[in-house]
């Protein structure tokens, strides 16, 4: 009886390693054979796996957070892609040829400005942020790039400690590997928060103005980038005086970065809000 069951516990160990060999030279087929060592090859992989259970992003549960084993967390770091994708709200996605430049710019300039040319994470902001912490035995402040907070909001918990934010860090590297830069703004323009109920683009351009985003002028979509430094602060059904307030911060930082001149500034400051109630 233990023989039988010891052939049969090999066999299953050998048709599961012919699975994964099976698995392995699929994707390397299907990636192109010669980038079989690229990070995004391996996403190929996933794909031949069981879905991963749809479920809210981290950001969303208002309810503690179920504890993620070591196994499940490596699984996310190999086929982040399949994360990604069970945490995202598909029926409200907006792609980023809909969502129109203005808020891309101003989004960038206030909240990432090295965005295009850093690899998820901002070694001058680290730097910074490190002298900080190590002034106060704790941390006190944070260097978190929009790669960075895409990967907070999809997957971790607000604890503050070093643990977290080394698998912050890794995440975001592995987002970089994984996606363009296109695709991460895409991607956090659909997960933030921007205050009073409102998660992602397309419900919040519904609800503060009543348009799609592809519809949003340059007051509105600065008006909704400073939205997710403070959303229960800034939110215009909140604060309107403090949402306008914000609204300045941004444009100011989209001129500082050249994403418009003066006049086009001065303009956008003046011109009126119409909130949708």
């Amino acid at each position: 009886m233990k023989k039988t069951k010891k052939r049969r516990l090999g066999l299953r160990l050998l048709r599961f390693v012919f699975l994964l060999i099976l698995i392995f030279f699929l994707a390397f087929f299907l990636a192109g054979g010669s980038s079989v060592f690229s990070p995004k090859t391996w996403q190929h992989l996933g794909d031949f796996l069981p879905k991963v259970e749809a479920r809210l992003p981290a950001i969303q549960q208002t309810d503690s957070q179920v504890a993620v084993s070591t196994t499940d967390r490596i699984s996310r770091f190999i086929f982040i892609k399949r994360a990604v994708d069970a945490r995202i709200d598909h029926e409200n996605y907006v792609k980023i040829r809909d969502i129109p430049e203005s808020l891309q710019q101003a989004i960038v300039a206030v909240e990432d400005t090295r965005f295009y040319s850093h690899h998820g994470f901002d070694i001058q902001g680290i730097m910074r942020a490190t002298l900080v912490n190590l002034q106060y035995g704790q941390i006190e402040e944070g260097a978190s790039t929009i790669t960075q907070q895409l990967v907070k909001n999809l997957f971790l918990s607000n604890e503050q400690s070093y643990g977290r934010k080394a698998e912050e860090l890794l995440l975001a590297l592995d987002i970089e590997a994984n996606y363009s830069k296109d695709e991460i703004l895409e991607l956090y323009l659909n997960t933030i928060y921007y205050g009073s109920n409102y998660y992602g683009i397309g419900p919040a351009a519904e609800g503060y103005f009543g348009k799609k985003p592809s519809a949003l002028q340059l007051p509105e979509s600065a008006m909704l980038a400073g939205l997710p430094n403070a959303p229960s602060l800034y939110s215009p059904y909140v604060d309107f005086l403090m949402a306008k307030k914000r609204q300045f911060v941004v444009i100011d930082a989209m001129e500082h970065n050249g994403y418009i001149d003066e006049s086009t500034a001065a303009s956008a400051k003046i011109k009126p809000i119409y909130l949708a109630h």
